[in-house]
């Protein structure tokens, strides 16, 4: 069969439209593709902005934490200080008591120290106050707030004076506590363990032990 002039014009006409047509498809992709890329360009750049966001509250939490860190820190040291005086002035007034609650029985004073401090196989036992003497020694506990578990320490270490102390084995040992406030019960309780206890009275300091008291020897 013989291909005619309207065959051929048959055939361009065919081919303009499939080109056409796939002209129109590469267009309507190449729009896809540009939509796509905007797409993913805008969400790149919101994730990049809230990165930047996400970084900045780090960093302003983390200034915060830092600053609030600091005050703690001030704050500490300031509460030391306080802690660090309070408990030199409460020393202060119960040292020169202990003197007289020692001559007032009738016991002589040679020495009263302060912060007394012993290190034996990495332990320490700390004295806030000792009256000694010849042969005797009382040994002070100093509280600005004074508890029962207080007592409790304070018995403990009296239990383990002559292992840090064993020059002193021939002395008596005594134990005193003093405390500006007194929790309840915490007197009669340090009363039972046979120790002096002290508190403010006024402008000075009282032993608070009645005549009759005896106390403890260790």
């Amino acid at each position: 069969m013989s291909t005619t002039i309207d065959d051929v014009w048959q055939i361009i006409a065919e081919l303009a439209e499939a080109q056409k047509t796939t002209e129109e498809r590469f267009q309507a992709a190449e729009y896809r593709f540009q939509e796509t890329e905007r797409l993913l360009t805008a969400q790149a750049q919101e994730t990049d902005r809230r990165f930047q966001e996400t970084d900045r509250r780090f960093q302003e939490t983390d200034r915060r934490f830092q600053e609030t860190d600091r005050l703690i820190r001030v704050v500490n040291k300031q509460i030391g200080d306080l802690g660090g005086k309070w408990g030199r002035f409460v020393e202060n007034m119960v040292a020169p008591a202990c003197e007289t609650l020692f001559i007032k029985r009738g016991i002589p004073v040679h020495q009263v120290s302060q912060r007394v401090k012993r290190k034996l196989n990495g332990e320490t036992l700390e004295i806030d106050v000792m009256v000694t003497n010849e042969n005797h020694i009382l040994v002070v506990e100093v509280k600005s707030s004074l508890g029962v578990e207080d007592v409790k320490a304070l018995v403990n270490d009296l239990n383990n004076f002559h292992r840090f102390f064993p020059d002193d084995i021939h002395k008596h040992i005594y134990g005193a506590i003093a405390g500006i406030e007194i929790e309840d019960g915490a007197d009669k309780y340090a009363y039972r363990q046979g120790l002096f206890v002290l508190a403010q009275a006024g402008e000075s300091v009282a032993v608070l032990n009645g005549d009759n008291f005896t106390p403890k020897t260790w």
